[in-house]
């Protein structure tokens, strides 16, 4: 999938600069598809040259003018071919993270566990971010009254996919951890029977 899509269905929220966009980008569809703003601006050029976006000119006084972009009707409709359109694969996990446990062994177990409280300290704070956005869509509604009464459910369900994501992410640190911590005694063990008596 390209940035294309992504953007267009940002802009189902309503009228948006490119900066707003951004924001938008990075507290919800992050959690799903990254962006830069360099990458987001040059997409909003081409949305708009396709004739998928429009764009007008809001003048500022005292801040430099900018532009504010919505949907065109032909941009609903390509997104909603896109919508039903079935998706080419699931996504494949591609992690340097994992690279790394993978080839620890024998490497500084020191190293290692910085590596994995460095992502667990990164899950939590995404995760901390993800529920934030959560309460604000929830404004004080249970779960099941927003979906029950919200215009677009959506962006909550991809929220709820990145919450659960960064859950799971921050569960395998724990284990990791856990793991690690039980190793540490094996750590310098000369032979087989001193790694199992560590481990007894």
């Amino acid at each position: 999938m390209s940035l294309k899509y992504a953007v267009l269905a940002a802009l189902l929220e309503g009228e948006a600069s490119g900066y707003e966009l951004s924001k938008v980008f990075d507290v919800s569809l992050a959690n799903f598809w990254a962006s830069t703003p360099q990458q987001l601006y040059r997409e909003l050029e081409r949305l708009a040259q396709d004739g998928l976006i429009e764009a007008r000119v809001v003048r500022q006084e005292r801040r430099p003018d900018k532009r504010m972009f919505t949907l065109t009707g032909a941009g609903r409709e390509d997104l909603r071919t896109f919508a039903v359109a079935p998706p080419r694969r699931p996504t494949a996990i591609r992690d340097e993270l994992l690279i790394k446990i993978q080839a620890m062994d024998g490497a500084d177990p020191g190293a290692t566990r910085a590596l994995v409280e460095e992502r667990a300290a990164w899950a939590r704070g995404k995760l901390a971010r993800y529920r934030r956005v959560r309460e604000r869509l929830l404004a004080g509604r249970s779960e099941e009254e927003y979906l029950g009464e919200a215009d677009r459910v959506g962006p909550y369900l991809t929220l709820m996919g990145g919450i659960g994501f960064e859950e799971e992410n921050l569960r395998w640190c724990e284990r990791v951890l856990t793991v690690l911590k039980q190793r540490a005694p094996l750590e310098g063990a000369p032979d087989a029977s001193a790694r199992h008596r560590a481990l007894g």
